[in-house]
């Protein structure tokens, strides 16, 4: 097993922040996807191996409250680059899953020099009628897993209640995680990201499990298309929605070869 992140909780807008830090080098901020991050992984221990990984929870997500004040994207937008502010990343580079991938490509967007490279895996953020978007939040009761990785015991070890956590406590924190990202992103998934991102000018690295079951791929083609600066596609065979969960190794080293260009 390896060592655990080192631990902070923040105070951010009035609202307490856990940030976890892990590894040396120059600096790479994680911002977790559905169910936030309940637990270090695989991936971000590969990441750390070059790089200090910086991990700041987002409102509502596992470490973090606040999320029934953001009442509009930009409201999710402001909270998003305060918190990065917070954390020391202003100008790092950032690498973002699923509902965070949205608000990453928009705070890198609106305030130009935030971010540096930036890599979004399996990003919500636009809606095609043609090819909408699964909508996570309608699922019945049980299927979230089957979605959100290839392998559905791969989900659902992620979100294992920690040692440390009350159990009934710990359902409230996932359904509250839930209800976060629907505030932002229900029903489908669109936040008008598609009207902002001419402004993303930087470096841009759009990362899609063969399998995912949620984001289509035109949708990421769509991104690399809209966007302001070099931007590019790269597809992890065998891995689903949550890529770095299904494939850490395999999306930790394109990350890494898109930080080195």
């Amino acid at each position: 097993m390896s060592a655990a992140p080192s631990e902070q909780v923040l105070e951010v807008n009035g609202h307490p922040v856990r940030v976890w830090r892990k590894g040396s080098g120059a600096p790479v901020g994680f911002l977790p996807g559905i169910g936030g991050l309940p637990r270090w992984t695989p991936f971000l221990d590969a990441l750390t191996e070059r790089h200090e990984v910086i991990a700041p929870s987002l409102p509502g997500l596992p470490g973090a409250t606040g999320h029934d004040e953001l009442d509009s994207v930009f409201d999710w937008l402001l909270a998003t680059r305060d918190i990065l502010l917070a954390v020391g990343l202003d100008g790092a580079d950032l690498v973002a899953v699923s509902a965070s991938g949205a608000l990453a490509a928009d705070v890198a967007a609106v305030w130009p020099g935030t971010v540096g490279r930036l890599a979004l895996i399996g990003p919500f953020g636009l809606f095609d009628a043609s090819e909408p978007a699964t909508d996570i939040w309608a699922l019945r009761p049980g299927h979230l897993p089957d979605f959100m990785c290839r392998d559905r015991e791969t989900y659902k070890a992620f979100i294992e209640q920690p040692d440390d956590a009350d159990a009934v406590e710990w359902k409230v924190e996932q359904m509250r995680a839930l209800e976060a990202t629907a505030r932002l992103l229900f029903p489908t998934g669109n936040t008008g990201l598609d009207k902002r991102l001419h402004r993303l000018t930087g470096p841009l690295l759009l990362v899609r499990g063969e399998a995912d079951r949620v984001i289509p791929r035109s949708y990421l083609e769509r991104m690399a298309e809209l966007a302001g600066g070099d931007a590019r596609v790269v597809d992890i065979p065998g891995a689903g929605h949550l890529a770095e969960l299904d494939e850490p190794a395999a999306v930790a080293a394109a990350i890494e070869r898109f930080l080195g260009d």
